[in-house]
């Protein structure tokens, strides 16, 4: 079981510490997704310390980076490796260990599994032969990120690793290049700087980025800046360029966006305004009456403003 030593302070200034009696145990025939800090170690959660303490194995993508948490708090679980190379052998084991009635916690290195990391075919395969598949959320790259970037979006798209290769980089983005939505993505440190080139010239230079680097480490960086200044921003300073990054794209500010789809400033605050009332459709041909631009480019627009429910 996980040592109760643990302790720190809630909101109110009120010590807190660690309930082992009243701990969530794994059950038999579960798997469980379990979230793991992506740096901080002190950011895992109390029914994940259960989970991880109580399961009959824990497959993770590498054992020696997951060893350091288990270390950390206590917790003696056998850990299995879990990876992009082994998955799919590594799976009938697991789903074996699940007939036999046992509890499998699935983590990655960091964050939440299955999201750009190894995992989503084991619970996959465990959903489909009607085991139950529990997800205790917590630390997510993504999420951290989005929450402190600050976006003009009100959706955004999440693109993963962008490929390998540059003319398929390019062919992908290209693709999202009029999506009115932000695009997230992960980025390894070795190829940061063509991936940022390469936003700019697929997205336009003039759109924001936002660097997310190293969260919640202790070199956290979040940086805004122009897409077309990212170059120059990471050759300032040679560690810009270390650690694990999310490179955030906003879209361009409303009025940009606008002039750009052919509807004039004026035509855009009519459109706000009548989608007050009225449905995307009614307020659309309202203001193609009113202005003379095409109401299927309004309607898109309006769509993007009010989308349906």
């Amino acid at each position: 079981m996980v040592a109760g030593g643990e302790s720190g302070e809630a909101g109110n200034g009120e010590p807190t510490h660690y309930d082992a009696a009243h701990a969530f145990r794994a059950l038999p025939g579960t798997l469980y997704v379990v979230a793991t800090p992506l740096g901080n170690l002190r950011d895992l959660t109390l029914r994940a310390l259960d989970v991880l303490a109580t399961a009959s194995v824990i497959a993770a993508e590498d054992t020696r980076v997951t060893s350091v948490l288990l270390r950390r708090y206590g917790i003696a679980t056998q850990a299995m490796s879990l990876h992009a190379h082994n998955e799919a052998a590594r799976v009938a084991t697991l789903m074996a260990m699940l007939e036999a009635g046992k509890s499998v916690a699935l983590v990655s290195d960091a964050g939440t599994p299955a999201i750009s990391d190894p995992g989503a075919r084991l619970v996959r395969a465990a959903g489909d032969a009607g085991y139950t598949v529990v997800p205790l959320p917590g630390p997510s790259a993504l999420a951290t990120a989005v929450s402190a970037a600050g976006l003009d979006a009100e959706a955004f798209v999440f693109l993963g690793f962008l490929p390998r290769k540059a003319k398929s980089r390019r062919e992908l983005l290209a693709t999202f290049a009029d999506v009115p939505a932000a695009i997230v993505i992960y980025e390894a440190p070795h190829r940061v700087r063509a991936t940022t080139a390469d936003l700019a010239v697929a997205l336009g230079a003039d759109r924001t980025l936002v660097v997310a680097r190293e969260l919640t480490k202790t070199f956290e960086t979040i940086t805004r800046i122009a897409l077309g200044d990212a170059d120059a921003w990471f050759a300032a300073d040679p560690n810009r360029e270390r650690g694990e990054f999310v490179l955030i794209v906003d879209v361009r500010p409303a009025a940009q966006r606008a002039a750009d789809e052919g509807l004039t400033a004026d035509a855009e605050r009519w459109l706000v305004a009548l989608l007050d009332e009225l449905p995307p459709a009614r307020a659309a041909r309202v203001v193609a009456a009113a202005t003379g631009i095409r109401r299927e480019l309004i309607y898109v627009r309006a769509l993007v403003l009010k989308p349906p429910r």
